[in-house]
């Protein structure tokens, strides 16, 4: 048995925990160089406000009624990780499914209904995040159970009242069960996109009751495994197992649109610098070493007027590696010659593949199966995670704490949780 708990218009409700005089106003936050909009409270979407909308193509008379904030990544990922901590510590088995969804295994639990509603209330009591579970014998049931909690309290009318804030379809009776189905639009299933939507309407298939009836082998000849997967799960027969060990990464990237276009290789050379280490932590979190490395560089392709180059480079490294010192040599060696003269980029990444396990990597009698010192590694990470991320680092990333690369951020909201400078004050 699954539930699905996620968090209600987690970026947005992140920042109105700590900035009390958002709640209730109309709110947005956006995406990275404060682009367009990735959440929005119910309030900006009773505005009209739409998911991914630019913010420059918002009205000016009604960019004046809401607040608006920048991503704070940082923030989010550390209320993220608050989240998870009461998951794991009320369930055995968690799977984080995203940074503000996790499954988790009811199997062992009997009175599943009234564990979900105390799970609910502990989570946005001891976070501050308003949260909604859907409940089912399979992940498709459970996160259409969160899709009716959710709809059933925005939307007074559209699902039974009793199942707002939280929903176990598998309580329900067949009858009930089938009725729910027959009111969700195919679309809001999970997996379901708007490819597949406009294909299973031509098909007359326009609500989840009728793709769970659709004939089995026609749907699966017509749209593979992966529908006919969920078709099945609409029946309730679990076919997507609990993944609560995460499956080891294949490539690591880390890549970022820069604030304003940049010409000077010094300064794309500092963000690549940046990018890899950053890749490197990530690669060292995960226990993982790389085998080989890959830089790009790209100018701005919505100004066709502008010169354009979309350069990449890639290469092993002579060993497998973690260390941050061998894998920036290497990117110093890559981004030679990369840039073209006269060109203004907007964009930038490095990527790491052929990622392993050093204990599964075999050397010869002569020389080690990988490269670096991890104890070094290990130590400038601990520094970090200790005193906060780039207090210890390499000078190749040009060490500005606000480098002509840097994004935009104009609204962005403090680091409340993760920096002491942050942390709010109370007055007496």
């Amino acid at each position: 048995m699954f539930a699905l708990i996620d968090g209600n218009n987690f970026y947005a409700s992140c920042e109105r925990v700590f900035q009390p005089e958002l709640r209730g106003r109309p709110l947005i936050v956006l995406s990275n160089n404060d682009g367009c909009a990735i959440a929005r409270s119910d309030e900006a979407k009773a505005l009209g406000v739409t998911m991914g909308q630019p913010l420059h193509e918002i009205p000016p008379r009604l960019r004046r009624r809401l607040a608006i904030r920048s991503a704070n990544f940082t923030l989010y990922g550390d209320m993220s990780a608050r989240v998870g901590a009461i998951l794991q510590d009320a369930v055995a088995r968690v799977e984080p499914y995203s940074i503000d969804e996790s499954f988790l295994d009811l199997s062992p639990l009997r009175d599943r209904l009234e564990f979900a509603r105390a799970l609910r209330e502990r989570v946005q009591r001891w976070t501050g995040i308003p949260n909604c579970v859907g409940i089912g014998p399979t992940k498709t049931l459970a996160k259409l159970g969160n899709h009716i909690a959710k709809s059933a309290l925005r939307k007074p009318g559209s699902y039974p009242a009793t199942l707002g804030g939280v929903a176990d379809l598998s309580a329900l009776s067949k009858g009930a069960l089938t009725e729910l189905l027959a009111a969700t639009p195919v679309q809001e299933l999970w997996g379901v996109g708007r490819q597949w939507t406009a294909r299973l309407h031509g098909i007359g298939i326009r609500t989840a009751l009728e793709l769970r009836t659709a004939p089995r082998e026609r749907l699966r000849q017509q749209f593979g495994v992966v529908l006919a997967r969920t078709q099945r799960e609409l029946a309730g027969e679990p076919c997507i197992a609990l993944e609560d060990v995460e499956p080891d990464r294949r490539q690591i990237l880390v890549s970022r649109s820069f604030g304003q276009r940049v010409d000077d290789p010094a300064a794309v050379g500092a963000a690549l610098a940046t990018f890899a280490q950053r890749a490197c932590e990530k690669l060292r979190r995960r226990g993982l070493v790389a085998a080989a490395v890959g830089v790009f560089a790209q100018t701005d392709g919505f100004q066709p007027g502008l010169p354009q180059h979309h350069a990449n480079h890639a290469a092993p490294l002579a060993r497998p590696s973690a260390d941050t010192r061998l894998i920036l040599a290497l990117v110093s060696q890559l981004q030679r010659g990369l840039l073209r003269k006269g060109c203004a980029y907007k964009r930038a990444g490095v990527w790491l593949f052929d990622l392993a396990h050093p204990d599964a990597l075999q050397g010869d009698l002569f020389t080690p199966a990988t490269q670096g010192d991890p104890r070094l590694m290990a130590t400038v990470d601990a520094i970090n995670r200790r005193f906060g991320r780039n207090t210890l680092g390499l000078a190749a990333t040009g060490w500005q704490p606000h480098p002509d690369w840097g994004m935009r951020q104009q609204h962005l909201s403090p680091c409340y949780t993760t920096c002491a400078r942050d942390l709010p004050r109370v007055g007496c």
